[in-house]
């Protein structure tokens, strides 16, 4: 995973929408939905709940 889906991975497990996280990085919402895409590729999940999960399970999200 690269160095902006960790980041973007963590923003979403801290329970900010894509759209916040796409203006707090200065980005577009389809540039977040296309790396959330492939977090969930990588990891492997089947949807947004699972992936949220696995990140606060490793110690993401909490600010």
């Amino acid at each position: 995973m690269t160095a902006r889906e960790r980041e973007i991975l963590d923003l979403l497990a801290q329970g900010l929408g894509y759209r916040q996280i796409a203006q707090r990085l200065f980005v577009t919402d389809k540039t977040v939905r296309n790396h959330i895409g492939s977090i969930f590729a990588k990891l492997r999940m089947p949807n947004q709940a699972a992936a949220i999960v696995r990140a606060r399970d490793a110690g993401l999200g909490s600010g």
